[in-house]
Parts: C-alpha cells; sequence; structure tokens
C-alpha cells in the first residue's frame, strides 16, 4: 500500500500542530496501534520532547497575538517537521523514495502553516479573545482526529484533509484585508514602542 496519503495527512497537520503529529505517531507506534510508524518516531525521549513542546504550543496557540509570534517563529519548524515525518514514514514501508516523501510533507505542512498563520491575524483583529481560544481547540481537536483517523483509513483521511487546505486557502483570500490590518496594528505598535523608548533617554 502506498504511504503517500498518510505522508499527505501529516504534512497537513504538522503545518498546524507539528509536535501533535510527532507525539500521536509516536504513540501509536510504541503501543503497537500501527506498523507504519519508524521507531526514531517512537523513542521516549522523543515522546517526552514532543509531549512539552505540545503543551507549550497548547498555552501559546490561544493568546492573542502571542500565537503569531509563535507562528512566525515556527514558519520553518513546521514544514521542515511534515518533511522529516514524511521522509520517515516513507522509509519505514519503503513504497516511496523518502526525497519524494519529504517534498511532499514539508510542502503541504508550509501550505497549511500559511493558512493557520495568516487566520490568526485576521482573527486577531477581533478585540475579543474568544474565538481564538475556540479556533485553536478546533485545530487541535482536528490534528488529533485528522491523524488518528488516517491511521486506520489514509486513503479517506488524506481527501478530508486536502479538502480542509483548499477550503482554508479560500477562506485565507477573503481575509486579506483583516491579515492587512493585524500587519499594520503590529507595525505601529512598534513604532510607538520605538519613539516612547527614545524619549523616554536621557539627552546626550
Amino acid at each position: 500500500m502506498s504511504v503517500i496519503p498518510l505522508v499527505f495527512t501529516s504534512g497537513w497537520a504538522s503545518g498546524i500542530n507539528a509536535y501533535a503529529v510527532v507525539l500521536l505517531l509516536g504513540v501509536f507506534g510504541a503501543t503497537g496501534l500501527s506498523d507504519e510508524v519508524p521507531e526514531s518516531l517512537q523513542r521516549p525521549e522523543v515522546l517526552v520532547v514532543a509531549g512539552v513542546l505540545f503543551l507549550c504550543e497548547a498555552v501559546a496557540d490561544k493568546i492573542p497575538y502571542v500565537d503569531s509570534v509563535w507562528d512566525a517563529v515556527h514558519t520553518v519548524i513546521r514544514p521542515v517537521s511534515g518533511a522529516v515525518v514524511g521522509a520517515l514514514l516513507a522509509g519505514q514501508s519503503g513504497s516511496l523514495p523518502d526525497l519524494a516523501a519529504g517534498a511532499i510533507g514539508g510542502s503541504t505542512a508550509l501550505a497549511s502553516h500559511a493558512v493557520k498563520a495568516g487566520t490568526r491575524m485576521a482573527v486577531n483583529t477581533s478585540p475579543e479573545p474568544f474565538s481564538n481560544v475556540i479556533l485553536s481547540f478546533a485545530e487541535d481537536l482536528g490534528v488529533g482526529g485528522i491523524v488518528t483517523f488516517a491511521m486506520f483509513h489514509p486513503e479517506a483521511a488524506a481527501i478530508v484533509a486536502g479538502a480542509l487546505l483548499l477550503a482554508g486557502l479560500v477562506i485565507l483570500f477573503f481575509l486579506v484585508s483583516r491579515i492587512r490590518r493585524f500587519l499594520r496594528r503590529r507595525a505601529q505598535r512598534r513604532e510607538e514602542k520605538r519613539l516612547t523608548a527614545r524619549s523616554g533617554r536621557p539627552p546626550g
């Protein structure tokens, strides 16, 4: 059986929460629920680190503006994680070259990360914080559900992930104006801080 559907789905999920993907795959492999997970993801130290980082993301992801800073930091981490996980899954199954799997996982993760980061910027223009928290919980549950579903029904999960990615890109297109507003606000804050710091300096 081709591993492409699982690589694609794990890539999509990695773009949203890479640590959750590594943690879930490692747990599925360590508990014997799946033979598709490479041993490197099942190592206790990998599971512990992924678990700690997942908890950090679970907190940071629900705080307005902090989540966007977190997303900016993970612009490289999430696609790289998607590529590495894809290559490891391909190496485990032997049905797809590692390089091709890495390209699929990494590019899919980059696309879903762009949707996540852009959507958060748009949500952060709203004065109330509840939509941010609700969206974060929905993403966490979505990643957990899709990855779990992919372990038993990879083709169907890949179709769902593809549909979600396409829908996210369409929504992102309509949120461009809000994203620009967020970027303007952030630039304005930086300028205000810079002016405040300059005015607070003693005359030289």
